[in-house]
């Protein structure tokens, strides 16, 4: 009851808060050419490869460019840096890249800041956080001054996916002398936008590049200013747009969200997030000996938990349910697997098969969405199973984890806005740090999927792997998240599915 006495409270604190500043926001920022744009989450370096945040991502995705950029609406590879490329072997990748393309300090684009990019992350010296985004490469080789080969460790064909967007290349010259850390305050691409000012009162300042190359897949930048500010409070945020303090805001919880569709002179819209969630149980005894190495247990867990109504109710906008352990646009990520409806009474009885007709207790750990949390608990009390929750911060429930301590915990994972497969299944059940089902026949599908060349085998492979994940309920996946945004309606914006917005494609109308 307190709890919904709380949220009822903050519901009137919002629609009093909108009903107060129910006014079109200004026009500033259309008629200086000036986009602000805010979000909840201080970037604590603009160095892509050293900070694992999304809002690092979009950064890295306006000041810089990769080889390859995915179309956001097609999903094709397209050539960016690069002029062309093609496949020598299944192991060896050859680019042909663009002249006449220079920093925005001026260094000239070659073949020489390939090399020493994809060298210097790949060395694990450097301990660049995303491994999984550059591991799979060897080593670049340059052939000529604007022809580079990348070798990789193992036929791995999602090397396209990942060379589209997470792996950004730097002015070899500058990075050498700046490092890490001169980098993450001064960054320096090629890309559409270039970071004029870092502040100190949490805000980036960036300006489009004038001179970006014309022939770009991006397309060519339209607006003139671009001013992210850090505001960590939703509410804040939600003043801030109505008094024309900032012009887009995302992440938007679904109560706010539905208070911000009723304003005049404000756009909502949502576009789901490639980002979903699901409960992890320890099949592999890591933790030692708990109810969730049952069959029955894990698939009462599956069928208790209603995952329809937290998808409308909870998340909102387009949110579906998931029966995956992947988002149903990855490649490979077959939906025709066993599916779980919910059902209180089959849980209850599988319960009791596996011999808790009483139901059991247990600790249930999460980082994020306590509301959802929260949720999940109500439910499994439904069916016996009394859960405590155990809520913390991100980096104290993946030491837990690794330190094979929770055996029941919900996660969530974006894949980095990768649209294959290998970017979150194999990272799951291939043997790593988070991987409690420990299946080895799970584990050599999602091997031979992960390193064919061939799509059809691929997705055999992906296929099998993904049936007995889900047969054997090792995780209870329960629904994709959405990104609600709200903006100024003189914007021309228009949100993707990895929920990376993309300036760059954005104008005033």
């Amino acid at each position: 009851m307190a709890l919904f006495y709380n949220r009822y409270l903050s519901g009137i604190v919002i629609v009093l808060t909108l009903v107060t500043l129910l006014v079109a926001p200004a026009l500033a920022g259309k008629k200086d050419n000036t986009l602000t744009i805010a979000w909840s989450k201080e970037v604590e370096s603009l160095d892509r490869y050293y900070n694992t945040a999304r809002e690092g991502m979009i950064i890295s995705r306006h000041i810089c460019d990769d080889l390859l950029f995915r179309d956001p609406v097609t999903m094709e590879y397209k050539p960016l840096l690069a002029k062309s490329y093609k496949w020598i072997n299944s192991k060896t990748l050859e680019f042909e890249l663009r002249h006449g393309i220079t920093f925005h300090n001026g260094e000239p684009f070659d073949a020489d800041d390939v090399v020493f990019t994809i060298n210097y992350v790949t060395n694990p010296e450097n301990k660049v956080l995303v491994q999984q985004n550059v591991d799979w490469m060897q080593k670049a080789e340059k052939i000529g001054p604007f022809t580079v080969r990348i070798h990789l460790k193992n036929e791995f064909p999602a090397a396209l996916e990942y060379l589209s967007g997470n792996v950004p290349i730097y002015p070899n010259e500058y990075y050498a002398k700046e490092g890490p850390k001169g980098f993450g305050m001064k960054p320096i691409g090629t890309g559409p936008y270039k970071v004029v000012e870092v502040g100190q009162n949490k805000q980036i300042v960036f300006k489009k590049n004038e001179k970006y190359f014309k022939d770009s897949p991006k397309g060519q930048p339209s607006i003139g200013t671009i001013i992210q500010r850090t505001i960590p409070e939703m509410t804040s945020q939600i003043a801030e747009l109505m008094t024309g303090g900032v012009d887009w805001i995302y992440m938007v919880p679904p109560d706010q969200f539905e208070n911000l569709t009723k304003v005049t002179g404000i756009r909502t819209t949502t576009g789901e997030d490639m980002r979903i969630a699901f409960l992890e149980m320890d099949t592999a005894k890591r933790c030692g000996e708990t109810p969730f190495a049952k069959l029955e247990v894990r698939r009462a867990i599956n069928h208790a938990i209603d995952r329809a109504a937290m998808a409308k109710n909870l998340v909102g906008g387009t949110s579906r349910v998931i029966d995956t352990a992947c988002f149903p646009t990855q490649f490979g990520c077959d939906q025709n697997v066993m599916k779980y409806e919910y059902n209180p009474t089959k849980a209850r009885d599988l319960l009791k098969k596996a011999g808790y007709p009483n139901g059991f207790e247990t600790d249930i750990y999460g980082y994020r969405d306590r509301t959802y949390l929260e949720a999940i608990v109500g439910y499994l009390r439904e069916v016996g199973i009394k859960a405590n929750l155990k809520f913390m911060q991100y980096s104290a429930l993946r030491d837990k984890t690794y330190a094979d301590q929770t055996p029941f915990f919900k996660m969530t994972w974006g894949s980095y806005g990768m649209n294959d497969m290998s970017a979150i299944t194999g990272h799951y059940f291939k043997f790593s740090k988070e991987d409690f089902a420990r299946d080895t026949q799970v584990r050599d599908w999602l091997m031979e999927g992960d390193t064919s060349v061939d799509p059809k085998v691929r997705k055999a492979a992906y296929s099998k792997a993904l049936k007995r994940i889900a047969e054997q309920a090792y995780w209870a996946p329960l629904f994709s998240y959405v990104a609600n945004y709200a903006f100024t309606q003189d914007l021309d914006f228009t949100p993707y599915v990895d929920a990376v917005p993309l300036f760059f494609m954005s104008k005033w109308k």
